[in-house]
């Protein structure tokens, strides 16, 4: 551990990185190249570039794969050699040594349904074994593989929250009625924010190595580290950070003798305690009250960090808004109550047309000092349920600090539908991340408050259905209720109030 002196001249151990501390991260390398890929316009064609350049091993990770997906949303949407399940059926044939192995979450009729009933009839696509695909049930019932990775040749990985999908690309302008986001239906998808992230290096190898391990759960068969000596790094994409260190963590479920794994929620949590300035989210759901208590104690410190959330004003599914919104609006109330300075900000995006603009991103930033991309969502199942990857990186610099910076800064002005330095200096000027959306009045980023919830909605809040922490309460909710502190109003008008406990 490395040393510094005090003002009296005695060694005290420095402190520790984050990503460093024990039980934070599966495992910690460094990337030689890392760059964010700001929605999925971005990461498809970034991807196209590095699957062109695959000389022995691509390895996908997904909770949804879709082979129909077009890479180049400029081609017609009937154009069969356009879709990524042809593309790779072709490569595997002009390249008989590459390896082509697709991992994807075996999701039940309900989700298949609603998907088209794919990836199940993906299967159908690669019949000749050209390339592997196989279906993957995480074990315990209700729980998925949420996990997004998709790594090449062992020298380049793809993570974040994006998945292969019809529905999925989109770019930063989020147009209306974009017809560049046609799916095979004919249908025109709705808006989507997207982040992913890509990496090299030891970085790259270690997210092969979790592919690895998951295929051997799923498969029983061992398969090893490539080694090429061609790059595979997308044309057209500048590294955000060189040489930084990165850590992989994970959730993973208790089941069949292994053990639970917590790690994102730990690195979560920890993260949230060292916060300083700033801790900022991007994410689709915010219901874990283990993570509402940690920023309420923050909230409630007089010198504590400002607390920015950004996410969907409304889901697209209805289970989903009975589920998730509802119990979202309990926890943004616990922070509105406990925010006592004036630090808690909450914001749901717009598109230019007012059509809400769904956000899909799993994006933390830590006092701009750590940057986190992955899979998990913040709730319940996604610390404890599923299995989900997350990769932070912290570069230890002033120069990765002003680059983490300038992406959320970047991230926040798309959002706003403001040039990034119109933003960055509304940020100076209040010195306040909220503050600085709010001076935006185009109507783009709406406050996302706790409404008032019926009966039913503080009933499904306090017992959080659809969403359970761990394999021990997945059919047991009354293991895992949170009783509502909102004042309920009873029948005669009068108020009652009973208090959320953390756990």
């Amino acid at each position: 551990m490395s040393q510094f002196a005090d003002g009296e001249g005695r060694l005290e151990p420095a402190t520790a990185s984050l990503i460093d501390r024990p039980g934070l991260c599966w495992k910690t390398a460094r990337a030689g190249r890392f760059a964010v890929l700001m929605d999925n316009e971005a990461y498809f064609e970034a991807l196209a570039s590095s699957l062109a350049k695959a000389q022995k091993s691509i390895v996908v990770l997904g909770w949804q794969f879709d082979p129909r997906t077009r890479l180049d949303p400029e081609t017609r949407p009937d154009d069969y050699q356009a879709q990524i399940g042809h593309q790779l059926r072709m490569l595997v044939k002009t390249r008989p040594e590459l390896d082509v192995r697709l991992l994807i979450w075996n999701s039940p009729l309900l989700i298949a349904a609603s998907q088209g009933f794919y990836p199940h009839r993906a299967q159908g696509w690669f019949r000749k074994r050209m390339v592997e695909f196989r279906l993957d049930q995480p074990g315990p019932l209700g729980a998925c593989h949420h996990q997004k990775v998709i790594v090449i040749d062992d020298a380049v990985a793809f993570t974040g929250g994006g998945d292969v999908a019809t529905d999925r690309w989109d770019n930063p302008d989020h147009l209306d009625d974009d017809p560049r986001r046609c799916m095979p239906s004919g249908l025109i998808a709705p808006p989507r924010h997207e982040t992913m992230c890509v990496m090299d290096g030891d970085a790259a190898r270690a997210l092969g190595d979790l592919a690895r391990e998951r295929w051997f759960r799923a498969t029983w068969e061992r398969t090893l580290p490539d080694h090429v000596e061609t790059d595979p790094w997308p044309d057209g994409v500048e590294p955000d950070l060189y040489d930084v260190p990165m850590g992989v963590s994970r959730t993973e479920p208790r089941w069949a003798g292994r053990r639970e794994v917590r790690e994102i929620e730990a690195l979560h949590l920890e993260s949230i305690r060292s916060a300083k300035k700033l801790i900022y989210f991007e994410n689709q759901y915010f219901t874990s009250p283990r993570i509402a208590a940690a920023l309420a104690e923050r909230l409630e410190e007089p010198d504590g960090p400002e607390v920015v959330l950004i996410s969907t004003g409304k889901s697209p599914s209805w289970f989903d808004q009975w589920t998730m919104d509802t119990t979202r609006s309990e926890v943004l109330f616990r922070l509105e109550q406990a925010d006592r300075h004036n630090r808690f900000f909450a914001f749901s995006p717009m598109t230019v047309g007012g059509q809400r603009l769904i956000v899909h991103a799993k994006v933390t930033v830590i006092d701009d000092q750590v940057l986190r991309i992955g899979s998990a969502n913040l709730n319940n199942r996604s610390m404890g349920f599923d299995t989900e990857c997350d990769v932070a990186v912290e570069p230890g610099t002033e120069d990765g600090e002003r680059t983490i910076r300038r992406l959320r800064q970047t991230s926040i002005a798309h959002f706003i539908g403001a040039p990034t330095e119109a933003y960055r200096m509304a940020e100076e000027v209040t010195g306040s991340v909220g503050q600085a959306i709010q001076t935006f009045s185009e109507g783009r980023m709406n406050p996302l408050g706790a409404d008032p919830p019926s009966r039913l909605e503080a009933f499904i809040a306090e017992w959080q259905l659809g969403d359970p922490s761990s394999t021990a309460d997945a059919w047991r909710p009354w293991k895992r209720r949170s009783p509502t502190q909102r004042p309920l109003q009873s029948a005669d008008g009068s108020t009652s109030k009973s208090r959320i406990s953390g756990r």
